[in-house]
């Protein structure tokens, strides 16, 4: 099984961002629409990059708007966002990882690593795949490839979840199973009987880090997925 991490598992508080940006006059999501422009975005999530440098390029595109000391508030406001893990998500994850092998696929920074250890979730997964390590990132083939690889299994053999249509869409068209999540029981139903005993026993974790770009759409996976999983050798 191949997942996201970023709006399936981990999620960002961005509250106090926008409670800068009222302040500030400026209409909420201005910040996270300069930050996560392909321009500014993909050289952090690619490892080229540090967080200081991404925050340094989202205040340059605010400064005009709102002059420097602002414009480096709302940027430094985004970068630290609290984020926490989904409690159900997680739970549905370690059943599912009973059965069959769990890769984090996401488009992340260099940070990724101290992030999931803040979370409590460095043991998560079996691996994991992170844009900004092997220099590639969704919806690019080569990063599904790396996954498929990690898992030991064919893509066609893959389920594939992901809160982003456009890389739910390059999953399938490699021949993986596509799910796009929306809520937890969109990840339920695509487990099939593998999610069967999962529980909420684990309290949401909140921690500090760097936001990454991923946003909801349309659903358009597999009830059945879980029939395409290769399951773990006994």
């Amino acid at each position: 099984m191949l997942c996201d991490l970023d709006n399936v598992v981990r999620f960002y508080d961005t509250a106090p961002l926008a409670a800068l940006e009222r302040a500030a006059g400026l209409p909420e999501g201005t910040t996270t629409d300069i930050a996560y422009a392909p321009e500014v975005d993909l050289p952090l999530l690619l490892g080229r990059i540090t967080p200081d440098a991404w925050v340094e390029a989202i205040a340059a595109g605010l400064a005009e708007r709102v002059g420097g000391e602002r414009a480096r508030a709302l940027a430094r406001a985004l970068a630290d966002a609290p984020f926490r893990a989904d409690e159900e998500a997680v739970s549905l994850l370690r059943r599912a990882r009973t059965h069959v092998p769990v890769v984090l696929v996401t488009n992340a920074t260099l940070q990724l690593e101290a992030d999931l250890a803040l979370l409590g979730l460095s043991d998560l997964a079996d691996a994991v795949v992170s844009s900004a390590v092997e220099q590639v990132a969704k919806p690019d083939p080569a990063i599904y490839g790396i996954a498929a690889a990690r898992a030991g299994v064919p893509p066609a053999r893959c389920l594939f979840v992901d809160d982003r249509q456009e890389n739910v869409d390059a999953a399938t068209a490699l021949g993986m199973t596509g799910v796009l999540f929306r809520e937890p029981d969109d990840l339920r139903r695509a487990l099939g009987s593998y999610a069967a005993e999962a529980t909420s026993a684990e309290a949401p974790v909140e921690a500090e880090g760097a936001a990454e770009t991923e946003g909801a759409a349309e659903t358009e996976g597999a009830a059945d997925g879980a029939e395409q999983l290769t399951a773990r050798p006994r």
